[in-house]
């Protein structure tokens, strides 16, 4: 078994949510179920309209060496250069293109993200559809006057598992042990989200900053370590990736971790807000066509009818995603973390801000990822698109845990002061508050 496909089975079958389906219960909320139909929906992404624009005239993409496409597909689609992560971990659909010398390049704004491989034929590039999830496109790096992204479905053998995404297409990020060089030895991987110790991060990426967490998995060889599963006492500690390969080809020198530490949390993010729209499609759906009853047919058995949606899944989905949402259970940063390519304050910038000049987007870095525990996907457009049920039962329980009244234990992490400056915030940036948010707050 090649490493590349080691790679992909590890990450089918790790399971980084909390929320996950019951075991041995079939999943009715499926990428192929009328309410979704996943493959054949047009979508309304950043990607499919530079497409559009592309076709009819109104933006063009130059190519350039040594990234082809690359800067300009950045360019249009509005996703910084800051955010450059490198990762050299062999788990792309372009693996045999990596290697510790030549990383993959990824980059990411809120709805999209994009990687370039040296050498590869093509970028490779993901956007956030507000009804269908993460939308998987390739663009042909061949020199052309109308280049065009075309939809690929490989991705989804990776990007839409039980465990990883939620059933859902949806981003993950793995983090590798390394690996001896024995070709039977299976790799050892996990999903990476906010709530993953900073020591269990980053294997298999390059990590660069002013100031990084003594241990973490990343900076050093995956597939070349003496042993299986080794970790060193402490990461290299590096400001920028020179030295560490020939940086001319990539964009800047630097795997910010600031810019991980934000995509961390993004990934399960935007998985969860997918998750909860496509259950409430599939229940509302189902309620409407509910299945015909069988012809007797005396001498076969009856056809099984399909599993309906667990009905306590929605109260559980609502409560996971808020509880991700205000980071009640982010684990703690055990050092000060600082960038060094600029991501954090171009970030930030991006607002919106309150009337204090207070923004989701401002982070800490320091114990925590953002300086005010709430979400910047609450301005999504897949956040705004979740069905009116979803989104009046979501905004319930945040007002049920920032008002204070949550009592289940965990939610005391959150101060009076972080819940007051989260209301204040969300009172002048988000539009379609319930009235509930207005409310005098304790």
């Amino acid at each position: 078994m090649s490493r590349f496909r080691v790679c992909l089975a590890a990450a089918a079958t790790v399971c980084g949510l909390a929320v996950t389906l019951a075991q041995g219960t079939p999943d009715r909320v499926s990428e192929r179920h009328p309410a979704i139909r996943y493959r054949d929906t047009a979508t309304t992404d950043a990607v499919a309209r530079l497409n559009a624009r592309i076709v009819d005239g109104s933006a063009s993409l130059n190519h350039a060496q040594p990234q082809g496409y690359l800067r300009a597909v950045l360019d249009a689609l509005k996703v910084p250069v800051e955010s450059q992560m490198l990762v050299f971990s062999e788990t792309s659909l372009q693996s045999e293109f990596i290697t510790k010398d030549k990383p993959r390049a990824l980059y990411f704004n809120d709805h999209v993200a994009v990687g370039w491989v040296q050498g590869a034929d093509a970028l490779e590039v993901a956007a956030l559809d507000p009804q269908q999830g993460m939308v998987w496109y390739v663009l042909d790096q061949t020199p052309s006057q109308k280049p065009h992204f075309s939809r690929s479905q490989r991705c989804l053998e990776c990007h839409e598992s039980p465990g990883s995404t939620l059933n859902v297409s949806g981003m993950l990020t793995m983090s590798m042990l390394p690996m001896s060089d024995d070709p039977n030895e299976y790799a050892q991987g996990w999903a990476v989200d906010h709530r993953t110790p900073y020591e269990d991060r980053w294997g298999g990426w390059f990590v660069t900053g002013a100031a990084v967490p003594a241990r973490h998995l990343g900076n050093v060889p995956v597939y070349h370590a003496k042993k299986g599963g080794t970790r060193l006492p402490a990461a290299p500690q590096l400001a920028t990736v020179k030295g560490q390969f020939d940086t001319t080809p990539y964009l800047t020198p630097y795997s910010d971790v600031a810019a991980l530490a934000v995509f961390n949390h993004q990934t399960v993010m935007t998985s969860l807000i997918t998750r909860l729209n496509w259950l409430v499609r599939v229940q509302d759906y189902d309620k409407a066509n509910p299945p015909a009853p069988a012809a007797p047919q005396p001498l076969l058995p009856a056809r099984p009818t399909p599993p309906p949606v667990q009905e306590d899944e929605f109260p559980r989905l609502v409560n996971e995603l808020v509880d991700y949402m205000l980071f009640i259970d982010e684990a703690p940063i055990p050092s000060r973390m600082q960038g060094s390519s600029g991501f954090a304050e171009l970030f930030a910038a991006q607002g919106p801000k309150d009337r204090k000049g207070r923004t989701l987007r401002e982070l800490a870095l320091e114990k925590r990822t953002f300086r005010y525990p709430c979400s910047y996907m609450i301005y999504s457009g897949a956040f705004d698109a979740l069905p009116a049920q979803a989104k009046t039962a979501v905004y319930e329980r945040m007002w049920t845990v920032l008002s204070g009244k949550a009592a289940e234990q965990g939610y005391e992490r959150l101060s009076a002061a972080d819940r007051q400056a989260v209301i204040e915030i969300l009172r002048d940036t988000k539009q379609d508050l319930p009235p509930s948010f207005a409310a005098a707050s304790r």
